[in-house]
């Protein structure tokens, strides 16, 4: 479980420049300046090192891109490989070998049910490519009126525009609530919700129905609907029964319209099988994926789609064609980090050993499910998640997991809760002794969380 060691840069004023000069993500920045930003040395294997010296598991795998450690040797020397090679050219009027071995791999992993991937960069682009292809398709098959789409509540799908509008997180999408073309939301099947008696599947078919009461209402209409399969990541990992998405492809299909699996978060073996969907037995009519896909390298994202919908697009009239674009659309670097990734799933029977290291750490985590402070303790794949019991007071959720993250970090692990929801999504290379150090140092986090007086904002 030991990190290799590395001279390091000694005290450094890096976070205080980063505060003066870098605008960080989803981070409201005056709160920031209270809780001391990490600045990083290097990176190695599921290892970040701060500049001095300090080391943190990364039990998050840097917000769910990484899947086989910090400067992987295998997905570097790729790199470096490429970089003698192709660093970048456009993709209109090109290809090169990367971009194409890529599409050629994730096609025959779906049994060539989908393929003509186009590439981006970032999972929201790829949600935005993938919503305007469905109403383009429709409307090159002159049914112009289906122009509507369909989201889950609690789901998430980005932040810029158009994936803001399949978003139902308020934190979000609120301020930016009078630019968007509003979704239907239908209820989400997260077995958190289960009534008296119901179970999984019970919760499933239940917000399957809703689905199917809006498709017939609003029937012809609807060009897509969209669904995270088997997780909702930011509602708080919100797992449910691989039963809904069987339903909702078969309501797709007798409603006619799209089924869109956002597999950003989900795809590239998180829950178990190299895609989500493979566990509901069913293929949506397009996927997107982006996070793992890199290995946690470099921007890339894509979409994956149908014949049918590809075959809509293909026409004389320039006009009839899908004129999306990004500059580094299918970038060499990124296509050949992803091909290294996608190297070690094959070389190594990583699902397999997934499922032998998931068990472990299921086990060291079991005194969690058994604590009268946690709901809901709960695991597919490789993610885990658990939920804590807090007073009904505003800012309590809050309060829990800065404080958790505090106590998580001085333990050298780095987890952030969402809200009152504490999850783990390790990288896939732990060995046994770091899962089991691991879930001692969660254990302990929650302990001394769930002990001391939180602030909570009045």
């Amino acid at each position: 479980m030991d990190a290799p060691t590395r001279p390091h840069a000694g005290p450094s004023d890096l976070a205080a420049r980063s505060l003066r000069q870098v605008w960080h993500p989803c981070t409201q920045m005056k709160q920031q300046a209270k809780l001391p930003l990490v600045a990083l040395s290097h990176g190695a294997g599921p290892w970040l090192v701060d500049t001095d010296g300090e080391r943190y598991l990364d039990a998050i795998s840097s917000w769910w891109v990484n899947l086989f450690g910090h400067a992987n040797p295998r997905i570097n020397a790729a790199l470096v490989d490429q970089l003698g090679r192709l660093e970048h050219a456009m993709l209109a009027g090109f290809t090169h070998e990367p971009v194409v071995a890529l599409a050629e791999r994730l096609s025959a992993l779906t049994g060539s049910v989908l393929g003509h991937a186009f590439f981006a960069s970032d999972g929201a682009s790829a949600v935005e490519i993938a919503l305007k292809m469905s109403f383009h398709a429709w409307r090159n098959q002159g049914h112009s009126d289906k122009r509507e789409f369909v989201c889950v509540r609690n789901g998430y799908h980005g932040e810029t525009l158009g994936a803001l509008a399949v978003t139902d997180v308020a934190l979000f999408r609120d301020a930016y609530d009078p630019l968007l073309r509003h979704a239907h939301v239908v209820a989400s099947p997260d077995a958190r919700l289960a009534r008296d008696g119901e179970t999984p599947i019970d919760v499933a078919r239940r917000a399957a129905a809703e689905l199917d009461a809006l498709l017939t209402q609003r029937e012809g209409r609807v060009a897509a609907v969209i669904v995270e399969p088997l997780v909702q990541c930011a509602a708080g990992m919100a797992m449910h029964d691989p039963e809904y998405l069987r339903l909702v492809r078969a309501l797709c299909d007798r409603h006619d319209a799209h089924l869109i699996a956002d597999e950003i978060a989900v795809g590239c073996g998180r829950t178990g099988t190299f895609f989500a969907s493979e566990q509901a037995g069913v293929w949506p009519d397009l996927l997107t994926l982006s996070k793992g896909i890199s290995g946690g390298y470099l921007p890339l994202s894509l979409v994956l789609s149908r014949d049918a919908i590809y075959n809509a697009f293909y026409d004389d009239d320039t006009a009839r064609g899908f004129l999306h674009s990004h500059s580094y659309t299918g970038n060499p670097l990124a296509c050949r980090a992803a091909l290294a990734t996608l190297d070690i799933f094959a070389d190594d029977d990583v699902l397999a050993r997934n499922a032998v290291r998931a068990a472990r750490l299921t086990q060291a985590l079991a005194p969690l499910a058994d604590d009268p402070r946690v709901r809901h303790f709960r695991h597919r794949g490789m993610i885990w998640a658990f939920d804590a019991m807090l007073p009904e007071a505003p800012g309590a959720a809050g309060a829990f997991a800065k404080r958790f993250y505090t106590e998580a970090r001085a333990r050298g692990v780095l987890l952030r809760p969402i809200g009152a929801t504490v999850y783990l999504m390790p990288p896939y290379v732990l060995d046994d002794g770091t899962v089991d150090w691991l879930a001692q140092q969660t254990l302990a986090a929650f302990d001394t969380t769930m002990t001391h007086d939180m602030e909570v904002p009045a």
